[in-house]
């Protein structure tokens, strides 16, 4: 039921785990027991099967020093297409906030020694 462009990036991710398992030279059963699932699904792992339990993926990634990447994946510092839309709705202008005479700010402004801590004047 999934894209052509799913199928394809599962089966490269698949292909790179079992790449990175045999640079580290884990043999499919140390690799298996690490991960706690059977052979079977660790063949299914490295062919992308798209059926793998994500919680698999990630102890994979663990096991191979490589859990880090998983927290990488949508970061939002990261997502171009996140940081345009955030941009495009930016405001063309700001306006200031109309301020409501309070209790205070009538009895300051008769005193002409009261120094402006509110910032607005730079």
């Amino acid at each position: 039921m999934s894209s052509y462009q799913v199928q394809t990036a599962l089966k490269r991710l698949g292909h790179d785990i079992r790449v990175a398992r045999k640079k580290r030279r884990m043999s499919v059963a140390d690799f298996c027991e690490r991960l706690g699932v059977t052979d079977k699904t660790l063949a299914k792992l490295e062919m992308g099967d798209g059926g793998v339990r994500l919680e698999t993926l990630a102890m994979a990634l663990m096991v191979l020093g490589e859990l880090h990447r998983l927290g990488e994946i949508l970061d939002p510092a990261k997502d171009d297409t996140g940081l345009v839309l955030e941009q495009a709705r930016l405001p063309e202008r700001i306006t200031g906030r109309r301020k409501l005479p309070s209790a205070k700010s009538t009895t300051t402004e008769a005193r002409s020694d009261v120094i402006d801590d509110d910032g607005s004047a730079f």
